[in-house]
């Protein structure tokens, strides 16, 4: 009860030290997120194939999984690959280690789609 009669005596003293208070946390919370949030930069490569009237199943059997396949026999520094096939669309995600030249990998994923494309369904085109 004694915390209430000071405060009520001296409301411009509690009103500081609040002020204070919150400023402290204020600054704390800025220099955090750095030390929780590293600056990351992850090479990731898409490569979307599209081909009209093509079922999801069809798009994953004669499309993507090709690709995927000749991706990592021929491709330097791949990490992972993500895939998802949709209908009519195959999508490609290519990550990369992060000392990769993605100069190169994008050179060779280029070669190496433009070589599968003749393979591919006649209506499929790489973007």
């Amino acid at each position: 009860m004694w915390i209430v009669r000071l405060a009520l005596r001296r409301p411009y003293t509690f009103v500081v030290v609040a002020l204070l208070i919150v400023r402290a946390g204020d600054g704390d919370d800025r220099t955090d997120v750095h030390r929780h949030f590293p600056n990351v930069d992850i090479p990731v490569v898409t490569v979307i194939w599209s081909s009209t009237g093509i079922s999801p199943d069809d798009m994953e059997k004669r499309v993507v999984t090709i690709t995927e396949r000749a991706f990592t026999t021929t491709v330097n520094d791949i990490e992972h690959m993500e895939s998802q096939s949709m209908y009519g669309v195959g999508v490609i995600k290519v990550f990369f280690h992060p000392n990769a030249k993605i100069e190169m990998a994008v050179a060779q994923i280029t070669a190496i789609a433009q070589t599968l494309l003749r393979g591919l369904p006649p209506d499929s085109r790489r973007r």
